[in-house]
């Protein structure tokens, strides 16, 4: 049993990761799962839902180490997911972002080490890897920062690992719940530009990652699941006829900071990563500061290669669209 007698830490835990991931947790013989947010409002209607003296609540913020410190001690396993991740938000508020994404992630990597947690994977994003927009920047340094403190530790402390998806469909904040509500409001599907390309990757996969990379992880990797995409106009038509609706799809344009595409491995990480099947394995850059070597010498393999990408991986058509909305416990229960 994988959580069995462990001691679990989620921060960022009342949102959509921290919700499923411990349904995944509660089904073991757990120790004990302790729940890291701001959010008193979510952790009380959690606490009421949930009814487990084994559950703790923690009210904190990753920006503040002594609360981390705090809800730390103890912890066999932590799974990192406080972040702010709306695009715009982060595009209005870079320093907010800086805050919670860089320094407060650097507070849980911090604590995790000085408390000596057995095993820590911290949530990436795809928008990490060539961002163009402050969101994505500032998770791409959370790995930084991760990868950073892995240089001084060895394979007996703690284990730091980070994954990293794309869009992972009917999460907070995401499109899927939105056109689901203008089709039953009979309002007009707002795309930003349907010929964009996005990674779909259902929130049962998400946790199956942060589990792969709980077993397997090594200093400093990074994980990455494969997945499937589609253009957000053939989304919003799978909706349609899901849902045998009429509405328009109105394009919007493109908002603050977004890609056509998204960008899941450079070619320069899949030189180094190991293909696992469902998933890579990208590992550290252990280059030290003597980088004479890097100027002077290539890589012919490189040229091989391309981007791991939205634009480029398995593209489904509508019919495959619906096939895997069909499968997806909130967009059933709209159907209903």
């Amino acid at each position: 049993m994988f959580f069995q007698d462990k001691t679990v830490l989620i921060t960022g835990g009342t949102g959509s990761f921290g919700h499923e991931l411990l349904q995944t947790i509660i089904r073991e013989d757990f120790k004990e799962v302790r729940i890291f947010s701001r959010d008193e409002l979510k952790q009380e209607h959690m606490r009421i839902q949930l009814n487990d003296s084994r559950i703790k609540f923690y009210i904190g913020d990753v920006r503040d180490r002594h609360g981390m410190d705090q809800a730390m001690k103890g912890v066999d396993m932590v799974f990192h997911a406080a972040a702010l991740k709306q695009v715009p938000s982060c595009e209005f508020f870079p320093m907010q972002a800086v805050m919670t994404n860089i320094l407060g992630s650097s507070n849980v990597v911090e604590s995790a080490i000085r408390h000596k947690v057995k095993s820590l994977v911290c949530l990436g994003t795809d928008k990490a890897v060539y961002s163009v927009n402050a969101m994505g920047m500032t998770k791409a340094l959370m790995e930084k920062v991760t990868q950073a403190a892995c240089r001084g530790l060895s394979e007996k402390d703690t284990r730091i690992s980070c994954v990293r998806y794309g869009n992972v469909m009917c999460s907070r904040g995401s499109v899927i719940p939105l056109f689901i509500k203008q089709i039953k409001e009979k309002k007009p599907i707002t795309v930003t530009e349907a010929g964009m390309t996005r990674f779909l990757l259902p929130l049962n996969e998400a946790i199956k990652l942060v589990l792969f990379a709980f077993s397997n992880a090594k200093q400093g990797d990074i994980f990455i699941r494969k997945s499937p995409a589609c253009t957000v106009g053939d989304l919003a038509q799978a909706l349609k006829e899901l849902f045998n609706s009429d509405v328009p799809v109105k394009s919007i344009g493109i908002r603050h900071g977004e890609k056509i595409y998204e960008t899941l491995a450079t070619i320069e990480e899949l030189r180094r990563a190991e293909d696992m099947g469902d998933y890579f394995r990208v590992s550290m850059d252990d280059r030290d500061l003597n980088y004479n070597k890097y100027f002077t010498e290539g890589d012919k393999k490189e040229a091989k290669l391309s981007d791991y990408t939205s634009h480029n991986t398995q593209r489904l058509n509508v019919q495959e669209v619906k096939e895997v909305l069909l499968k997806l416990p909130e967009v059933a229960a709209e159907l209903k």
